[in-house]
């Protein structure tokens, strides 16, 4: 609807609130109203307002335990959900979503436990699935995770969630004609998906199919949505087929493109550290920590292209930053420790 037509039915809907004050379904019709145009906050004030009228109205507590859901603050999100829990212990949505709230905490055995309860009460909604899925894909169970994905698509064979999904857990487990075949089926219902055509790009390139990976970047690149990734993407592509003047400029499109993010400054600067390209590898880390300059991980490779050059003093310097910013990293402290021992041994030895 047009926006005249819809504040015509929010002011409708408060004026028939204004008369009755108790008839949840006129805050029900104007939470709704509020959400289609993205006003949370509104949203949540109608919901707040319902509950303070009707306390167990079952529509008003998940709504606002979804809304501070979204808001990420979980605790909040729970307390309601399980209010609506002892109203009706018998809706498989409130399982569902409790599920969910687990999963976000990283709590593997309580989001299967209220996911496997939503089943109990509705075996045939697919999207249950896809969150079980998605909890062992997470857990790095990936064949588990295929089994639940497999399970949606009997219920939903065009779940465009469960098919590109359970693609990216083929792709994972290196079944690359799975994974096609089903990048491919979500690409048919939706011709416009930007990041499944990346992904086809990317399952191309490790099957060797330099044509029609580089046809599916192309393609990507033309759809509407945010082409870093896809820059990013076609520059590792073009890596893999050996054409890296062609993958430095693809990493300089996708700098130029997003300016803030720093991963295709990290993944260039890698490149030219493996052609001993050091100086203008040094610049670009230099550059992602003057962005981000609490990234262990950039001082860690900042210290190996010092190391790389023979310049060992500013890579323990680099590596000692590393572990400053993350002093639990074995890793970390164990190059650090090396390079010491290294440097140490060394000046010993110029000093006999």
């Amino acid at each position: 609807m047009d926006r005249t037509e819809h504040d015509k039915k929010v002011n409708e809907a408060i004026m028939a609130m204004a008369k009755d004050p108790k008839d949840a379904a006129n805050y029900h019709t104007l939470a709704e109203l509020y959400l289609s145009e993205g006003n949370y906050d509104k949203v949540m004030s109608v919901l707040e307002s319902l509950l303070t009228v009707k306390k167990d109205d079952i529509q008003g507590l998940v709504g606002m335990g979804t809304m501070w859901f979204y808001e990420k603050d979980f605790r909040k999100s729970l307390s309601y959900y399980n209010r609506a829990l002892e109203v009706n212990p018998k809706n498989y949505l409130i399982y569902y979503n409790i599920g969910n709230v687990f999963a976000e905490w990283k709590n593997f055995d309580k989001a299967l436990f209220y996911y496997n309860r939503a089943i109990d009460l509705n075996s045939t909604n697919p999207e249950i699935y896809n969150a079980i899925a998605l909890l062992y894909s997470d857990n790095n169970d990936f064949v588990e995770a295929k089994a639940y994905y497999e399970k949606a698509l009997s219920l939903d064979p065009e779940n465009i969630t469960a098919l590109v999904d359970m693609g990216n857990v083929c792709f994972k487990l290196l079944d690359y004609d799975t994974a096609l075949e089903l990048y491919k089926k979500v690409f048919v219902l939706n011709p416009d998906n930007k990041i499944v055509a990346t992904c086809i790009g990317n399952t191309y390139a490790l099957m060797k199919d330099k044509e029609k990976s580089y046809s599916y970047f192309e393609k990507a690149l033309t759809l509407e949505g945010d082409n870093y990734k896809t820059y990013i993407c076609y520059a590792i592509a073009l890596s893999e087929f050996k054409e890296y003047d062609m993958a430095v400029e693809m990493y300089k499109r996708a700098m130029k493109y997003n300016e803030k993010e720093t991963n295709a400054d990290i993944l260039l600067a890698n490149l030219y550290t493996n052609f001993n390209k050091l100086d203008m590898a040094m610049d670009l880390y230099k550059s992602v920590l003057h962005k981000k300059p609490n990234n262990a991980e950039t001082y860690l490779l900042l210290g190996n292209a010092h190391y790389l050059k023979g310049e060992v003093e500013s890579a323990i310097g680099a590596y000692k930053s590393a572990m400053n910013i993350e002093p639990e990293n074995d890793e970390y402290k164990l190059i650090y420790m090396q390079v010491m021992d290294e440097y140490i041994d060394s000046k010993e030895k110029c000093e006999q």
